[in-house]
């Protein structure tokens, strides 16, 4: 963070009284018992005051901590699939997920119109920063007590960029004495990782928290050296005084982790019936182009200095936080609550992304002309021609590395509220106004460089071209210091602060059965910085004093031509909703709803910026959303369900940068979510399906796909987790699914649907201690999220760049609860 002055600024806030009492007095979602949990369950993400599920006119989903240790997730984004509405993508590995809700779009990547927050307020301000989506710097462990998604409704006024929705990780407060340790070790890949988590009172006015994790291993895709390594520790301290309380909270991460990215798949058949599989040599589901004979990068840095790269370093955040948390009651009814949080972030992304492939004597020939030859540059057959069936699948990988230096992506949130509740007529009003202040920066630099490489799942080597006179064409595998593979664009580096201002009110009245409420938020916000792109030179980065080929392709930061930012933006969103209950059983809402989300760094470098850093016109700067939902929620015994019926229209300015591409269109989705529980016995079921029906309705810069549906959008996405306890045993498998879509806006080829079983089992060998297996995938699906390419050649071996959920992974965890 560059302006350090809103720590003084939001310190001073805190001291003034912070965080919802309903953080205090909220019983969590494991204190409940099973059959209230899903309708009596207190919402507490993005809304005013607090409300049972039953009684809100939101759509909310709460996981408690046993639900989730069920799934076993491999990533924070696996968590989230298992949320109705919610399309992750989680097969970028530990992060690096596309997440979408109730049909809204990724056009690019990230979760652009979803919000992911700690507490209640945002891990980044912006969802999808170019190599910084969210995801990446969040990470569940014991520490968090539950996790609650809000889709569409009150998120568009109760937190800014998140007209979508929000998902809130709710930390473990100490309030409860007790805590856990447990060791998992993966059976059929190399990790091993160990949580712990304690809290409890220190003194009849003070209690905390404290827990982490911290891991090690391959990771769930054989990489040949160790991908996966680091942790996290998060702690907090609550004093309670007569009129509220305190609480202090502080968060480190610091963790190494392997990016996925879209690598070689086989395709046959048809566009509309595709059969997708792996490659003879490679399998993208549970192998990697990450290699130990591909280690590291030299190049240049974000300053046009010497700099060698670890590609080991993978996803590499590194997060030092701390927030301040107080509530107070003013007397008089008034209640004074805030949250501040204030985050040094930095890091990088490197990871190696597939441009294309082709066999050994046409790469060589695209690199050094007719007559060229392609060798091993490192590993047992170095200085060895590479045969023409090279791994059985024949094929080169033209590789570009995705490699991002994060110097600052610091941010500083604070949300200020100040409630009280009067009666009104035969109810009760209950009345917020509140603040909202942040600050995030975005200061990165893209260093991208190409190489050559044979396509193999293990260990692949690198290769070097020689043209027809014998003379080297590459050092060591590295074709050209930049993205060659791409036309050599690509070399950037921006350092833009965006600064959001956000007041907001709520009004809502509650009358015996019926509730109403209303909210309105101001967000007005300013981009200020500096940005460049690149240049092609010829320098002489082996010091050898010898330029050789790859040396004249040779990019860097273009500081001659710095370029600014300034601009501004500005809107309104609104929100107005209802909750009758019908009987104690049943109960009906509806709500309309608008919001926006302001675009941030993919503006950036594209037509939207002016000369002067004016953006060219307010439409490019935010996106609206507008929504419309109603529905039913019903329990009877030991059966739930709530039924939703949505709308939503969505305009979107975006930029994607494996493609080099722009959007700029407009989006229409409609579709029914249905979510159930069912408890009989020692039997429980909880599960979801969504039906979305969604359309492009305006294509300013590809006219031709208007009438499609957007992409990886498929009709129906669905989840469920069934379970069965039997004495000491616990049985139950999970499964997340969804039909097919297409691969891209132009709607020729089509993604498959999938579905992906998890088993587990449970057993009890003390009171405390438990052992349980759990397997992910365990039919081994080739599921793939994406693909590069949007058609294919019917009835030929088509060879595609895509990425894939990972293939069977099984790991045992040993728990001790206390």
């Amino acid at each position: 963070m560059k302006r350090l002055n809103w720590v003084c600024a939001g310190a001073l806030m805190a001291a003034a009284g912070a965080t919802p009492v309903w953080a205090q007095s909220a019983p969590a979602a494991q204190d409940l018992d099973p059959a209230e949990a899903t309708v009596d369950e207190i919402v507490v993400t993005a809304v005013a005051g607090s409300s049972t599920t039953l009684r809100s006119s939101v759509s909310v989903t709460t996981l408690n901590a046993e639900t989730i240790e069920d799934l076993a997730p491999r990533s924070t984004a696996e968590i989230f699939r298992s949320i109705p509405g919610i399309r992750s993508e989680s097969s970028g590995g530990e992060g690096n997920a596309n997440i979408a809700v109730r049909g809204l779009p990724i056009s690019t990547g990230g979760a652009k119109f979803l919000q992911i927050q700690e507490d209640g307020l945002p891990i980044l301000e912006f969802g999808d920063i170019a190599f910084g989506n969210a995801d990446i710097f969040t990470r569940y462990d014991a520490t968090v007590a539950r996790v609650q998604a809000v889709r569409g409704g009150s998120a568009s006024t109760f937190a800014s960029n998140s007209p979508g929705g929000v998902i809130n990780l709710i930390s473990q407060t100490g309030a409860t004495e007790g805590g856990s340790i447990a060791l998992t070790r993966g059976i059929d890949f190399d990790t091993t990782r160990g949580d712990f988590q304690y809290g409890g009172r220190l003194n009849e006015t003070m209690y905390g928290s404290i827990g982490g994790f911290y891991r090690t291993g391959e990771g769930a895709r054989d990489a040949g050296y160790t991908g996966e390594e680091g942790g996290q520790i998060r702690a907090s301290l609550t004093k309670e005084f007569d009129a509220g309380y305190v609480r202090l909270s502080a968060k480190y991460l610091n963790d190494r982790a392997i990016g996925y990215l879209p690598s070689p798949i086989q395709v046959t058949g048809t566009n509309s019936d595709p059969n997708w599989g792996p490659l003879p040599g490679y399998d993208a589901s549970s192998q990697t182009l990450h290699s130990a004979l591909f280690r590291n990068s030299p190049g240049l840095d974000g300053a046009n200095g010497p700099r060698v790269s670890d590609i080991a370093d993978g996803m590499n955040p590194e997060v030092l936080a701390a927030g301040l948390e107080a509530s107070f009651d003013l007397g008089s009814g008034w209640q004074l609550t805030n949250k501040f949080r204030i985050a040094d972030t930095t890091g990088g992304f490197v990871s190696p992304f597939t441009a294309g492939t082709g066999t050994p004597t046409a790469v060589a020939a695209g690199i050094g002309g007719a007559g060229s030859t392609a060798r091993y540059a490192n590993g047992a057959n170095a200085g060895q021609l590479v045969p023409a069936n090279v791994n059985g699948n024949g094929l080169l990988a033209q590789i570009v590395l995705f490699d991002v230096d994060i110097n600052d992506f610091g941010n500083m949130a604070n949300d200020l509220k100040l409630e009280r509740e009067f009666a009104v007529g035969n109810g009760t009003l209950n009345a917020t106004f509140g603040y909202y202040k942040s600050n995030q920066s975005i200061d990165m630099d893209w260093l991208w460089n190409s190489f050559l490489m044979e396509v193999k799942g293990d260990n692949a080597a690198l290769v070097d071209v020689f043209n027809a006179a014998g003379v080297k064409q590459t050092q060591n595998g590295l074709v050209g210091y930049g993205a060659t593979f791409f036309g050599n664009c690509c070399r950037r580096s921006y350092d833009v602060d965006y600064d959001i201002d956000a007041p907001y009110a709520a009004l809502s009245w509650e009358g015996g059965d019926l509730i109403i409420d209303g909210s309105i938020r101001y967000d007005s916000g300013s981009a200020t910085g500096t940005y460049a792109d690149g240049i092609v030179t010829r320098r002489d980065i082996s010091g050898d004093g010898v330029i050789q080929v790859p040396e004249t392709l040779v990019s860097q930061i273009d500081f001659a031509n710095t370029r600014p930012v300034d601009y501004e933006w500005d809107y309104w969103s609104y929100s107005l909703g209802a909750n009758y209950q019908v009987n104690e059983d049943v109960a009906v809402f509806g709500r309309a709803s608008r919001g926006g989300r302001a675009n941030a760094d993919r503006l950036l470098f594209g037509p939207s910026i002016l000369a002067s850093g004016a953006i060219r016109s307010d439409d490019a700067a935010v996106d609206m959303v507008d929504q419309f939902e109603a529905g039913v929620r019903y329990r009877s015994g030991p059966l739930s369900v709530f039924a939703t019926a949505f709308l939503a229209k969505t305009e979107e300015t975006n930029f994607e940068a494996t493609s080099q591409t722009f959007t700029d269109a407009e989006y229409e989705a409609k579709g029914i979510e249905i979510e159930g529980f069912y408890r009989a016995g020692s039997f429980d079921f909880s599960g979801g399906i969504t039906w979305t029906d969604a359309e492009i309705t305006a294509d300013r810069l590809n006219p031709g796909n208007v009438g499609n549906t957007p992409r990886r959008q498929a009709d129906w996405v669905y989840q469920g987790t069934a379970t069965y306890s039997y004495g000491p045993f616990r049985i139950g498998a999970n499964v997340v699914g969804t039909s097919e879509s297409y691969a891209q806006f132009d709607n020729q080829l089509v993604l498959p649907g999938y579905a992906i079983v998890n088993p587990f089992a449970t057993y009890d060998i003390t009171d405390g201690l438990s052992l349980a297996l759990n397997v992910n995938n365990v039919f081994d699906e080739f599921a793939v999220t994406e693909s590069e390419e949007g058609s294919i050649t019917a009835n030929a071996t088509n060879i595609l760049r895509a990425r894939t959920l990972n293939g069977r992974t099984a790991s045992l965890t040993l728990r001790y609860s206390f």
